[in-house]
């Protein structure tokens, strides 16, 4: 029962969340340049090549086991493989390791929250890397809240606090973008601040007027 309530639940979120997308479709802003990050992670040592669909396609590349596993524990796999025009953000197994001690084996115990932490990778609509380039700004999630998609000036795409290390992978059912982090909504703003405007330097006092000589009294100096 619990299992079929947690299928249910992420299914209608994940409509509801497509629907809402499609009627008021994201419009991000002109990327703008973004502070100095941490270098990203390296990329994983294959391509992720299709092979069906999105389930398929991560079940059979080996490098995205934790992903998959959680999917299964949570019932996803099967709506990542019946689910159509969606996108996936897949964090790697490095991109897993990287969470902090712990942290996994809380999520896994936690079905509810892993549930919403997963369907946060998920955009129910189709967004190729040529809707991210040069753009930055919110995209409604399967769970209800805003991933941050950023294609910076600098030609890296970004999705929330993890880098896009392969873009555009068509599964038979959808887009995945292979990731180096896994995705944690709200660890980037979805509006940059304005930059600082430039220092206004005062310009130097200028200097005293120089002293006068005394006046001369009968060709003398007076004293």
């Amino acid at each position: 029962m619990t299992t079929t309530r947690l299928l249910s639940a992420a299914a209608a979120v994940f409509l509801i969340a497509g629907a809402a997308l499609a009627q008021t479709p994201a419009t991000p802003a002109p990327a703008t340049p973004a502070p100095a990050t941490a270098a990203p992670m390296a990329a994983p040592t294959a391509k992720l090549v299709a092979s069906g669909d999105i389930t398929t396609t991560l079940r059979l590349s080996g490098q995205f086991t934790t992903f998959v596993k959680a999917l299964d524990a949570t019932n996803l796999s099967g709506l990542l493989q019946k689910q159509p025009n969606i996108t996936v953000f897949a964090p790697t197994d490095v991109a897993f390791a990287a969470l902090p001690p712990g942290e996994l084996d809380k999520l896994m115990a936690d079905k509810t929250g892993l549930q919403k932490l997963l369907i946060h990778h998920l955009i129910n609509a189709p967004v190729p890397g040529s809707r991210i380039k040069g753009t930055r700004g919110p995209w409604p999630t399967g769970a209800g809240d805003k991933m941050v998609l950023d294609g910076g000036s600098d030609g890296v795409l970004k999705a929330d606090n993890a880098t896009i290390i392969q873009a555009d992978v068509q599964a038979s059912n959808g887009l995945i973008h292979v990731v180096d982090h896994v995705l944690i909504a709200g660890s980037v703003p979805e509006v940059l601040a304005p930059p600082a405007p430039p220092e206004v330097l005062s310009p130097p006092p200028e200097p005293a007027p120089a002293a006068k000589p005394p006046a001369r009294v009968g060709g003398k100096r007076k004293k």
